[in-house]
């Protein structure tokens, strides 16, 4: 995947801010003329954070959407259908802020599942667990702020799916990793 451009990602973090913001004022939200990558097939999460805690999240962890319109279905979703959390005011708009992860495509842990933990890197590695008709995905930025071992990162992955902690070393549970190009608004 080819990694973005600090002027692309600066486009990133203002297409989600202005989807959220044309949407809570009652318009449609339409795609700019934008370059040529963002008509590239890419996941991407959208998080938004109100005073550094978590307002919503949501994205598409595959690439099944060109990245402009996958960026503005995120960011929607993410501002009003959360299921964790109430939709996001017009009121509250000032007040957010938008970090957009642009995701590789996810792959399987290649390696015995009792070995997974040593091919897990804590904030290169995003993860998703699936197994037992469920699944669950956190992003590579998120056991770096908690200060997780890959160990943990890998229960807390499990627990995220509604599965038991541990569930990683069984042979019929999947473990996939992807990275992430993290653009945060305050940092572009």
């Amino acid at each position: 995947m080819e990694m973005l451009t600090p002027e692309e990602g600066r486009t990133v973090v203002r297409l989600a801010r202005s989807a959220i913001e044309k949407t809570l004022s009652g318009e449609r939200a339409v795609l700019p003329d934008l370059p040529a990558v963002f008509r590239e097939k890419r996941g991407v999460f959208v998080t938004i954070k109100q005073q550094g805690h978590l307002r919503g999240c949501i994205g598409l962890p595959y690439p099944i959407k060109p990245l402009g319109e996958a960026i503005v279905e995120a960011a929607i979703s993410a501002a009003l259908e959360d299921p964790r959390f109430p939709p996001v005011s017009r009121s509250e708009v000032a007040g957010i802020d938008l970090e957009v992860t642009v995701l590789t495509e996810p792959r399987p842990l290649d390696c015995p599942p009792d070995e997974r933990p040593g091919c897990v890197e804590v904030g290169r590695h995003g993860l998703i667990v699936s197994g037992h008709g469920t699944g669950g995905l956190l992003l590579p930025q998120v056991p770096a702020e908690y200060g997780w071992t890959s160990r943990e990162f890998l229960d807390q992955t499990c627990i995220k799916a509604g599965l038991p902690p541990g569930c990683w070393k069984r042979g019929n549970v999947a473990v996939l990793t992807f990275e992430g190009q993290i653009f945060d608004e305050k940092a572009v």
